[in-house]
């Protein structure tokens, strides 16, 4: 690779967080592209107030905002994603089905919603019943939209873990867990891409 003529790294896109500030979602989230970038990635992150940018999804609606088509765009462009949400109720945030509700804008490309790309999951909640849920709740959605969940998935028990604003946690392990979801995607991202 020369200096005038760099050849792009791979991007991976993040998605995920709450409206409100930065919490738990997020910072999570944040930790699994920081290992995805540590392996050579480029990466760009939709937390929660990028998320609340992006209208209601309707299908029917053919002019979408600048926020809408940024956010498709950059998924269009992703060898890999990860998508945290926390759960509520039971199951992943109305916020993180709206986005991904958003693909189906890609249902005519070439490469239709997610097929082929690895997806690294987080799920984040106060308490463990609400993790299972939504990890499983994210894996059918992704694999409704083609993609390739990664094999291990980080699931956060927020009461007993906690995130602090330099991008480290209470419990090494969960730090651990979300390099690995990094590192999973980085990992298969080259495989889709030949596949």
């Amino acid at each position: 690779m020369s200096d005038l003529d760099p050849s792009p790294r791979p991007l991976v896109v993040g998605i995920g967080g709450s409206i409100g500030g930065v919490a738990s979602t997020e910072r999570a989230l944040r930790m699994a592209l920081d290992s995805a970038a540590r392996e050579g990635f480029e990466t760009r992150l939709f937390g929660g107030d990028a998320l609340a940018q992006l209208p209601l999804y309707n299908p029917k609606t053919t002019d979408r905002t600048e926020a809408e088509r940024d956010f498709v765009d950059a998924v269009r462009q992703a060898s890999a994603l990860i998508i945290a949400s926390p759960g509520y109720h039971g199951s992943l945030s109305g916020l993180v089905k709206n986005a991904l509700d958003l693909l189906e804008e890609t249902a005519r490309d070439e490469r239709p919603y997610l097929a082929d790309v690895p997806v690294g999951l987080i799920a984040t909640a106060y308490g463990w019943q609400a993790t299972g849920s939504t990890i499983a709740a994210l894996r059918s959605i992704v694999h409704a939209l083609r993609g390739w969940p990664t094999p291990f998935a980080a699931a956060i028990n927020t009461q007993v873990t906690k995130f602090d604003d330099e991008g480290g946690s209470s419990d090494p392990a969960v730090g651990e867990q979300l390099a690995l979801v990094g590192r999973q995607v980085a990992r298969f991202a080259p495989l889709a891409a030949n596949g």
